[in-house]
This record gives structure tokens, sequence and C-alpha cells, in this order.
């Protein structure tokens, strides 16, 4: 039987950069073309034998700016030279397909888009730059069921400047209305490489307690809406989670091509750097950054730590033996906090947990 692993493909071209992101990205779209024949190289060169693909992940950028034709071969070499059946996921902009785009993209086996709408509120679409409107949303949404899509995402941003629990009330309503599948609502976290950063715009932030109580408000909210939270900001309908982004977290295999991409093979992490056209002149371009050694336990810890299913015990200490033991030791210090439950065979993050998840996953494998 084959092993089956992820495959995820990095689409670099935005039309403009949102002053919020830090993702490798290009404004020159003229490279489109050339850049689709180095990627469809690099996906012949890197297959292997028994393996095959059940997750692909189309992320930007923004990925339908190179063009249904070009998003078809793509999909069309994952087949090919990985065997592709499975969950296909593109990224996009609400305005940055058409129904017509979209309906190709499902005839050629797409079956997941996940649109980037941030907001519901025109105030906060201007401030984080984005392009669309509300409207624009709810019409690519429901162009993408007529067309057969019946699992769709949104992503959502916490925590954006002048953010308030009534506005991100008033943007989980109109993502429920949508009856879409599945959630993401992600905390904004201002890079140094940002346009946010050079401007001070956490300032006008909401403050730490406010951010805290419209994460966990957030939560409940979705929850009574039908959609169960499964990691820290991803939340769906049951069956509906992100197959592809829980082998991240699950520390499976999965393959990156395109620049900025990442992988995880054969025990290695690997990854491409930040520059296309270093790419478009040498797509194999690679480098290892770790492997996945007892050394990494914290790597495992941190991405499984993630979910709230936690960590399996069994499988931690299969995996990396004293280090996971001593790890369980150590979250017993933590339970009575309400941060941590702790079962005979697992440990798991609570809400006020993942609200300090990266100091509490710290403590709990130095």
């Amino acid at each position: 039987m084959n092993k089956q692993i992820g495959l995820y493909v990095h689409i670099p071209f935005c039309n403009g950069k949102c002053p919020y992101c830090d993702f490798y990205s290009e404004c020159d779209l003229s490279l489109a073309d050339a850049y689709t024949e180095a990627l469809l190289a690099e996906m012949a060169a890197g297959e292997k034998e028994n393996i095959s693909a059940d997750t692909l992940y189309l992320g930007g950028g923004t990925p339908p700016l190179l063009g249904a034709r070009n998003l078809v071969r793509i999909i069309d070499a994952a087949r090919r030279h990985y065997s592709f059946a499975g969950e296909a996921t593109l990224e996009a902009n609400p305005c940055s397909v058409t129904e017509k785009m979209l309906s190709e993209l499902r005839e050629a086996g797409y079956n997941r888009i996940s649109f980037g709408m941030q907001s519901a509120a025109a105030g906060e679409l201007a401030v984080l730059g984005r392009k669309h409107t509300s409207e624009q949303v709810h019409s690519a949404v429901e162009s993408a069921k007529r067309v057969g899509f019946d699992n769709l995402s949104l992503d959502l941003m916490l925590g954006v400047p002048y953010q308030t629990s009534e506005s991100i009330k008033y943007s989980l309503d109109t993502a429920i209305e949508l009856d879409v599948q599945h959630i993401s609502a992600y905390m904004l976290k201002i890079e140094e490489n940002t346009d946010f950063y050079r401007k001070n715009r956490w300032e006008e932030c909401p403050d730490e307690e406010q951010t805290c109580e419209i994460y966990l408000s957030t939560i409940e909210y979705l929850r009574q809406a039908g959609f169960m939270q499964y990691e820290i900001s991803n939340f769906a309908k049951p069956g509906m989670e992100c197959r592809h982004n829980l082998k991240y977290w699950r520390c499976e295999e999965y393959l990156g091509f395109g620049p900025a991409a990442h992988g995880y093979f054969g025990g290695a992490r690997y990854g491409h750097s930040r520059d296309l056209k270093s790419y478009l002149f040498d797509a194999s371009q690679t480098v290892s950054v770790t492997d996945d050694a007892p050394g990494s336990f914290a790597e495992y810890a941190m991405l499984r730590l993630r979910l709230t299913d936690g960590i399996l015990l069994s499988e931690a200490e299969n995996r990396y033996g004293e280090a996971a033991r001593q790890m369980a030791e150590k979250a017993k210090r933590y339970e009575s906090s309400g941060l941590l439950i702790i079962s005979p065979d697992r440990i798991a993050l609570t809400p006020q947990g993942f609200l300090v998840s990266n100091e509490l996953i710290g403590q709990l494998v130095l």
C-alpha cells in the first residue's frame, strides 16, 4: 500500500501587499506562465515511488491570479506524478474569482475553496487594506455553491485595529449566514517587515484583555452555531476539518513546491528560498532545516498542542521516549490552573491555554 502524503503548492502572485501580510508574494504577473512551467518541472522531478497524495493545497499569494488554465495543469500534474485523489484546496480572495473560473476549477477536480474574508465590517477591511467588500464575499460564496463546491471555508481576523466585540460578532454572523462548512479565525500578529509594524498599528489594536475576550467569545459563538474548534484558530462542522492542514499539526509528511514553500518528508524538513527569480532559474533549490530526531520533540509538542485533541501520550512516548514522559510530568503542575486538560491517554490545552500557548508549551518542553 502506498504511503499517503500531502502536497503544498505556493502561488506567490498578488495584486498588492496587504499591510499586515508577511507571506512571500510578488506582483509581476508577466511571470505567471514561466512560473507554472518551473512548478510543473519541480513536481515531475519530485516524483517518488510508493507514495500517493490525498491532499493538495494551493496557497499564496493569490492562486487564482495564475489563471484557470495553469491551475488545472497543476492538479493534473498532482494526479500524474503523485496519484493524487482527495481534498484539493485553493485559497482565493473574494474578488479574484469569477463564476466561470470557479466552474472550470470544480470541473478539473478542485473541491475546496478557502476565501480570505477577514471581516464583514467595511472599516476593518479598509484598515486591513483589503480590496473586496462584504457583498463580494457573499457573491463569491454563492457562485462557488452554484458550480458545485460544497466544502467552503472563510478566513476571519481577530484583534485588528479598532475591532470591537460588536464588530467581530457582525463578521461572525455574516460568515455563519453564508452557510459554509469551515471558518478560520486568526489572531493578528504584527510582523517586523510589514507596513503595520512600520506604522506602529498595534497601538490601535484591542488591548490584551479585549483580545482575550474576543477570542473566547468567538469560540463559544461558533460552537453555538455548530462549528467545533479543532485547532487554535480553526473551526469546522462535523467531518469538515481541513485534512491538509491537519497533516502539519499531526507531523505527517507533505511535499512543498514553489518559492517559500516548505516540506517534510523522510525525516527531513526543507524549504525553498523566498526568491521567485532564483526559483525560475533552479526549481530544485531546497535547504534542509532540521530532522525528525528526539531533539525535535519541542516542535512536535508545539504542533500537536495546537489541536484540541492535543498530544496522544502513547504516540509521543513511542516516538520520543523520555522527553515525552518528562513533559507529562511537567504538565501536572498546570492542570489546576485551567490551562490544560490531562487524561490517561492525552494532554490538551483549554481555550484559556490557547491564549498563552507559546509560553505554556515552552514551559512544558524546556
